[in-house]
């Protein structure tokens, strides 16, 4: 898919807050090392450029979802250690051995693949066995776990090197959430003894994503796997009570922004119903500024209904019709302030003002973690560590890409 370059419509990526929740981070799950979540091109952040600075700020492992991501980075000159979260595929299993990911392994058919990949190539391949605590995604499960564990073990060109699990409601707030999570870490505890206990080695024990790694100090093990909170957002209010507990006065900071620019403006009477569907009319005589983003971009269709705004002249402004696929409409009021070539926030601040990732999810009704990989392969992110630069009245084009 094409990335824009001439569309006014961009997303500016802070490194220097992600470097600075990277270092909070390491400090609260210390002596536990980091492995940063680049899944999902970095949570739509642009992979490459964010896991460069996780790793320059004291990140010591990545996390990729699928094969081709871990090779991205790997093409992009990162050495560091690469987590394939899941199974690889048969098919999948000599890129993963010649690009050196650490591949998880929940079933004898990957470590099979893995190791008739590790033969052809003549590259040992490390994997980490993926048990299944209670998620049911995937994994073995723990009353299989031993028995592949050996199979691991005596699989040559192979390298057992870690196990881990996945924790389904570490970011829940209810006793019942709680006690669930307490009972994942005990089948967790179990596991891992058992499979330490085979080897006659260390191996390397994790189980927290982000949520664990803030609420529950027990699920840090060797390695915790954060994902959300790197890009400046907690996954829960109980986690972020969590936080405020254990970072003694600092706090997470976004990462994400997502700007455009007014490119045009008409006057339009009381009762003018803007937009497809001509859904909602204007209650008053109003300025409406048409901006360069839609729903092809990432701004859900139901923003509009669900009552979503923008900022403007730092100030809010509701949207005047229904988003369609590459522009949205804009009601500005009576007043004559806005210009074209006006500097439009839809996620992020303008002077004192700021819609937040939070604000996002709750109008239309989702989660953090969606509303961050919502945003379309054409808007360009523009990653950098000078502020000022994110700030300075355009769209560099020297940044632009991801």
């Amino acid at each position: 898919m094409a990335e824009g370059t001439f569309r006014p419509t961009w997303l500016e990526v802070d490194l220097d807050a992600l470097s600075a929740n990277v270092a909070l981070l390491r400090a609260i799950v210390a002596p536990a090392s980091m492995c940063a979540v680049e899944k999902a091109d970095g949570y739509g952040h642009g992979a490459e450029a964010v896991a460069s600075a996780a790793l320059q700020a004291g990140a010591d492992w990545l996390a990729v979802a699928v094969v081709d991501e871990a090779i991205a980075l790997r093409e992009a000159g990162i050495a560091a250690p690469i987590l394939l979260l899941s199974d690889p595929v048969a098919d999948a299993a000599e890129a993963v051995v010649a690009n050196r990911v650490t591949a998880t392994v929940s079933s004898r058919a990957t470590l099979e693949a893995l190791a008739s990949a590790s033969a052809r190539l003549g590259i040992r391949a490390d994997v980490h066995l993926k048990v299944d605590t209670g998620m049911h995604r995937i994994g073995v499960a723990p009353e299989h776990l031993a028995g592949l564990a050996r199979a691991a073990l005596e699989a040559s060109g192979v390298e057992l090197c870690g196990v881990f699990t996945h924790l389904a409601v570490a970011d829940g707030a209810s006793e019942e959430d709680r006690a669930f999570t307490a009972l994942q870490l005990a089948r967790f505890d179990d596991s891992l003894h058992a499979v330490r206990e085979l080897a006659e080695r260390p191996l390397l024990g994790h189980a927290a994503n982000s949520a664990a790694a803030i609420a529950y100090p027990g699920a840090r093990y060797d390695l915790v796997r954060t994902g959300i909170a790197i890009y400046g957002e907690v996954p829960s209010q109980a986690v972020g009570d969590a936080l405020a507990g254990a970072a003694t006065g600092r706090r997470l900071q976004p990462v994400m922004s997502l700007r455009s620019r007014v490119v045009a403006l008409r006057r339009l009477a009381a009762g003018e119903r803007p937009s497809y569907g001509r859904v909602r009319p204007l209650p008053v005589g109003s300025t409406v500024a048409t901006v360069p983003l839609g729903y092809a971009d990432g701004l859900p269709r139901r923003y509009f209904a669900a009552g979503g705004e923008v900022l403007i002249g730092r100030r809010r402004r509701a949207l005047a019709g229904v988003v369609t696929m590459d522009q949205i409409v804009v009601d500005c009021g009576p007043d004559d302030d806005v210009e074209v070539g006006d500097e439009v926030v839809v996620l992020g601040a303008q002077g004192d003002e700021r819609i937040t990732v939070s604000e996002w999810a709750r109008v239309v009704g989702t989660i953090h973690h969606e509303v961050l990989t919502l945003i379309g392969a054409r808007v360009p992110r523009i990653a950098s560590s000078d502020a000022k630069a994110l700030h300075d009245g355009g769209v560099p084009r020297a940044s632009r890409g991801r």
